[in-house]
């Protein structure tokens, strides 16, 4: 065992923990939550190494970086693309990857059905949403999130299983639960089972207002010495 993975699985149980925790003062089950380790930091030899301490789902933004890893590591793993997607890399998208999180307008949507269909294949997604309003983020407005369900509903190939929310950077405690609450709430109104929100900053937060599906990147691979 190499030193980031000592501190790798350290990491990983101290997560573990905290989710238990925040799962346990709000009354739910720990395996109501999904993990999903955000690769994008790492070689393939430390996402490997999150597969044989259990951690299926893995997350990356970039086309370039993820590309060798999932070619490695195959099925071994659920791949979720995390990030931005511009048009041109849409392909690319739905060959390497098993699910995405974060379409966030209709166009991508068009796009990405057009592509599955000439890969005859089915993708599960989130629709990101813009909650906290901020100019510099992605995402439907709560607004537009019934028109863009109609229009998404219309192709076959995309699955929408749920929404997808980022918090400010350093948002008071208050904002965090407004926001998260609010997403819950809209998942709730129209069936949806997965509410992706909370990442290394606000998961606790986040768990105890509902997430179903953490996203943990830093926290993972920080050496003791960072704390």
């Amino acid at each position: 065992m190499t030193t980031q993975h000592h501190y790798i699985e350290d990491n990983l149980r101290a997560i573990q923990t905290r989710i238990a925790q925040a799962c346990h003062r709000v009354g739910r089950k720990e395996d109501e939550i999904n993990l999903v380790a955000v690769t994008k930091f790492v070689d393939v030899h430390a996402a490997r190494y999150l597969l044989k301490l259990g951690v299926t789902h893995l997350g990356e933004n970039r086309i370039e970086v993820a590309r060798e890893k999932i070619e490695v590591l195959g099925s071994e793993a659920t791949w979720h693309m995390i990030g931005n997607i511009q048009r041109r890399k849409v392909r690319n998208v739905i060959e390497l990857f098993h699910a995405v999180d974060a379409v966030d307008r209709l166009s991508l949507a068009e796009s990405m059905e057009r592509n599955c269909v000439e890969a005859n294949k089915t993708i599960p997604i989130l629709l990101e949403l813009n909650i906290a309003g901020e100019a510099a983020k992605h995402g439907f407005q709560p607004k537009e999130l019934d028109g863009a369900l109609k229009a998404i509903q219309h192709y076959e190939h995309l699955q929408v299983d749920g929404l997808l929310t980022m918090a400010p950077l350093g948002a008071e405690e208050k904002e965090l639960r407004r926001i998260f609450h609010t997403l819950r709430t809209l998942a709730d109104e129209y069936g949806l089972k997965t509410r992706s929100m909370g990442m290394t900053n606000d998961f606790e937060i986040a768990i105890e207002e509902g997430s179903t599906q953490v996203r943990i990147g830093r926290a993972l691979y920080k050496v003791p010495s960072q704390e």
